[in-house]
């Protein structure tokens, strides 16, 4: 893993990134930004064109590490842009879209070319749009919508751009490497052999923030005064005390916690090592933990962030913590991790979290608190009576409404 640091869609953003993904990959499944789309996957029907630089590239076949210190602008990017508006008003207009999927890619290519040619010449916009394919349209529409756009910004005197924003001539970024290849250097860091210490995630600098690609919320009610409450989560080591399956491994600071965490159930077993930072504020006492780690048996890497809130109940005599979880998955677990399963799981650690520090709380010692690690059959006994209950209520409501 390779932790990378770039420009997406105005916003700064770092992430960890195997050498061999692919930008298309990286923006969809790192940064949920899905409306670049994957068709072919070797650069030729071009519905995962981005704007790299400003000037459109295939992400299919561009190395997210290669883009390092680069400024990357995808579909969701050009929300705001005036000829990206333009042009979508323009293709509902001429009916230049069926199924759309070829359309994200169609819209940054159609954007330069807008840009770049001085007039709506048809043979010029067809050349230009020749690396996008579309099964749909037979490309009429979208060459009328191109045209137009073009005439109506002449009309109004807006001259074309030279060079459509390219400043030297080769691929896209290749001028890059000539005044960023020490920067690049420095940021750019290579996984650590599985000898070392501490896993790759371990050995980042900074722990980056991210969008989560799933959220979920939950909360749970401790009988004891929220100050108290702010104080215990405010012990990094008691917190990790409570938690079933974590261990520190080393002392703990605010800025930067290092540690595992182990999940098994039945003969799935991953073990995380990573770190994490953590984020408090006493007058409304909330916080926040953001986190990444990996598991080096499966090839597994996540990006996990936890908010909190404490909010006085029963006059001030219990908290209601109100939790929301945040996290992406990548590697062999993301294929079978269902949305459910994980939601299941969730609630359950949640429930053991919950119990462990109501304990901690009063008083018991830290050996009655956690097991060494998740106990498999009793999270699984757990997902399997609430899915039971599931099932005999939704077996109850039909039997009641055939009645």
């Amino acid at each position: 893993m390779n932790m990378i640091a770039l420009s997406v869609n105005q916003r700064a953003v770092q992430a960890l990134a195997e050498p061999r993904t692919n930008l298309a990959d990286f923006v969809r499944e790192k940064l949920d930004l899905t409306g670049t789309h994957l068709g072919c996957e070797h650069g030729v029907c071009g519905a995962c064109t981005v704007l790299i630089d400003g000037v459109p590239a295939r992400s299919c076949i561009t190395y997210a590490v290669a883009c390092e210190g680069a400024e990357v602008t995808t579909i969701e990017g050009l929300d705001e842009d005036d000829v990206t508006t333009e042009l979508r008003a323009a293709f509902t207009r001429e009916h230049a879209l069926q199924c759309g999927y070829c359309t994200p890619g169609m819209l940054v290519s159609a954007r330069d070319l807008v840009l770049r040619l001085p007039q709506a010449d048809e043979r010029l916009i067809r050349v230009g749009l020749s690396g996008n394919l579309c099964r749909c349209t037979g490309y009429v529409g979208i060459v009328r919508a191109v045209q137009s756009v073009i005439e109506a910004r002449r009309v109004r005197n807006i001259p074309p751009e030279p060079g459509g924003g390219r400043k030297i001539l080769g691929p896209v970024g290749s001028g890059r490497s000539l005044d960023r290849g020490a920067d690049r250097a420095e940021r750019v860091r290579p996984v650590a052999s599985g000898q070392t210490k501490l896993e790759a995630a371990n050995a980042v600098d900074t722990i980056p923030d991210f969008i989560p690609a799933t959220v979920l919320t939950q909360h749970f009610n401790v009988a004891h005064p929220s100050e108290q409450v702010f104080a215990m989560f405010s012990d990094i080591a008691a917190v990790a005390a409570c938690l079933p399956g974590a261990l520190l491994t080393a002392p703990p600071k605010p800025e930067r916690v290092e540690g595992t965490i182990r999940v098994k159930i039945g003969p799935i077993a991953a073990t995380f090592s990573g770190a994490a930072r953590v984020e408090s504020c006493p007058a409304d006492m909330s916080g926040r933990i953001v986190g990444i780690g990996n598991d080096r048996r499966s090839r597994s890497s996540t990006q996990g962030e936890i908010r909190y809130s404490l909010v006085p109940i029963e006059q001030g005599a219990a908290t209601r913590v109100e939790l929301s979880i945040g996290y992406s998955l990548t590697g062999m677990l993301a294929q079978v991790g269902r949305p459910g399963l994980v939601r299941d799981l969730a609630a359950r650690l949640i429930a053991e979290f919950a119990g462990n520090l109501d304990r901690r709380l009063s008083g018991a010692s830290t050996g009655d608190i956690a097991p060494a690690e998740l106990s498999g059959m009793s999270l699984l006994s757990g997902l399997l009576r609430t899915r039971v209950a599931r099932w005999f209520g939704r077996f109850s409501s039909n039997k009641d409404g055939a009645a």
